[in-house]
């Protein structure tokens, strides 16, 4: 069982950063993070594996987003620049829980994972 609790949400102005933040428990192959906007699907952002030296990335976020993992602290990050206001959405992270979905993949479809945690908002103004 994978417990993923997020934290690091908030309101920020177009241009500027947030670094939102997820605990988790237990060993995954690959984790992930998603965002849904309101009356959108939800979909995937970022994307890292295991020793965290493979990373995928949405093209709406590219350039712009970095994925990252602490092993040690058991936490994966995303940092986030130069936000625009249709980068507003809930972020969750997601977690595969070493079942190995996301092998052959690039960790961005929902189907690759098994476990997701509560949601962080981020609101972005213009």
């Amino acid at each position: 069982q994978v417990q993923l609790v997020e934290s690091g949400g908030g309101s920020v102005q177009a241009g500027g950063s947030l670094n939102v933040s997820c605990i988790h428990s237990g060993y995954s192959f690959c984790m992930g993070w998603f965002r849904q906007a309101p009356g959108k699907e939800r979909e995937g952002v970022a994307s890292i594996y295991t020793g965290g030296i493979v990373t995928y990335y949405a093209d709406s976020v590219k350039g712009r987003f970095t994925i990252s993992h602490d092993n040690a602290k058991k936490t994966v990050y995303l940092q986030m620049n130069s936000l625009r206001p249709e980068d507003t959405a809930m972020y969750y992270c997601a977690a595969d829980g070493g079942r190995g979905y996301c092998r052959g993949g690039f960790g961005l479809v929902q189907y690759e994972y098994s476990y997701w945690g509560q949601g962080t908002q981020v609101p972005v103004s213009s």
